[in-house]
């Protein structure tokens, strides 16, 4: 059985953040891995992968079917803690193409639900390129909002306030004599990559070579997730995998 049922609310989000400024707006991280922008009233969250277990068994490989509940489960916790008015969803909502497709009908009017009373934006990405099947809301490839512009992936050369995701942030600091290694927000005032929101996804090592020239070298900070809290570092405490 799901383990996402009636009987079993979503898990309640504190709205407490870390402040940040980017390019001039105050934003809030929040140890969800969604971002708040109060002065827009609105939240969003980056590679949801809704449907990645039902995508990898299409292949034969069978994992756990639950991971698009627990990621409704855990969106539906962020909106109920801040009520935004709009949310954007910045690419690689669903794991592939037909992934809207093979959306149960429970999942997809559990979606529908939160997306009632408020505007709501799909941002296409590398893994969901179209528009989501049969779903509300607005489809695009990137929005730009006061000062900052939301997309998938990021840009090279782009302007301050670009926020995006793709890369799945992750960090690994050394204390005590033990390594953690946690999803992360990645920044450096200028642009914020935020960490993948779904259940099913794995994360990027900021110091990867994947990460060259996203930020002027050890001139970033990391913001780890963990519960009911996030744990700033800068570059210089980081270490590779």
């Amino acid at each position: 059985m799901s383990p996402f049922t009636a009987q079993q609310p979503a898990r309640r989000f504190a709205p407490v953040c870390h402040d940040i400024s980017l390019a001039g707006e105050l934003v809030g991280l929040h140890d969800s891995g969604a971002l708040w922008w109060p002065d827009e009233d609105t939240l969003i969250v980056s590679d949801l992968h809704f449907e990645k277990g039902s995508s990898y068994a299409r292949r034969g490989v069978m994992l756990p079917p639950y991971d698009t509940a627990a990621t409704l489960e855990k969106l539906a916790g962020a909106i109920d803690a801040f009520d935004p008015s709009r949310v954007i969803a910045l690419g690689d909502s669903f794991h592939d193409a037909n992934g809207s497709d093979r959306l149960p009908a429970t999942y997809r009017a559990m979606l529908t639900t939160l997306q009632l009373g408020r505007e709501w934006i799909w941002i296409t990405g590398n893994h969901d390129p179209v528009a989501p099947v049969s779903l509300c809301g607005e489809t695009m490839e990137e929005v730009r909002l006061a000062g900052l512009a939301f997309r998938h992936e990021p840009a090279e050369d782009a302007a301050p306030g670009e926020v995006c995701g793709h890369l799945h942030p992750a960090a690994r600091i050394r204390r005590y004599g033990r390594s953690v290694r946690r999803p992360c927000f990645a920044t450096d005032g200028h642009r914020l990559v935020l960490p993948a929101f779904g259940v099913l996804t794995g994360g990027l090592n900021v110091l990867d070579e994947a990460w060259s020239g996203l930020f002027p070298p050890r001139s970033f900070s990391v913001f780890m997730l963990g519960e009911g809290r996030l744990y700033p570092f800068t570059a210089s405490r980081l270490v590779a995998d």
